[in-house]
């Protein structure tokens, strides 16, 4: 125990859960993006607009340093030196928004959804953009889940002292 607190023990499996909540998040709405890269028409009579998830540092407090310094990564290594300097304690998922860039407009007169012109209008959702998202996400998820695993292989040799 760290100052006598289970709760300070299990502080980064928390952090690292959080992570991998976020992450498990990003990953579905990407894969939700790529699945309707082709729609051009959804319940609300528009194309598919592309959604990104918004994250925020969770317990984060507005007088943090911009850059941390040496003496900061140290002070972060406790508790009170943590909560003192506003460290962020994990990750909140803020929103899940829509992207309000417009799609590209395509020449398709033979297309159901052609206006008077031949025009259709396609979803804002670039697969090779999204991809890179995904990938991006895929690897924090992983670094997550090393720490998760790391975290809790530490707990378990702290119970053979």
């Amino acid at each position: 125990m760290i100052n006598g607190t289970p709760d300070a023990m299990f502080r980064s499996l928390r952090i690292a859960a959080s992570g991998l909540s976020a992450q498990r998040a990003r990953l579905e709405t990407i894969a939700t993006n790529i699945a309707n890269a082709e729609t051009t028409r959804g319940p609300d009579g528009q194309p598919y607009r592309r959604r990104v998830v918004e994250l925020q540092p969770r317990a984060f407090a507005l007088d943090m340093p911009p850059a941390p310094t040496v003496e900061t990564l140290f002070a972060m290594a406790t508790p009170e030196g943590a909560a003192r300097i506003g460290a962020a304690h994990g990750v909140d998922i803020a929103a899940i928004v829509e992207d309000p860039t417009e799609g590209p407009l395509v020449y398709d007169p033979g297309h159901p959804d052609a206006d008077a012109n031949g025009y259709v209008r396609y979803p804002n959702v670039r697969v090779t953009d999204e991809m890179v998202d995904l990938l991006d996400a895929r690897r924090i998820y992983e670094a997550n889940a090393t720490v998760f695993q790391s975290a809790k292989a530490m707990l378990r040799r702290s119970l053979d002292i």
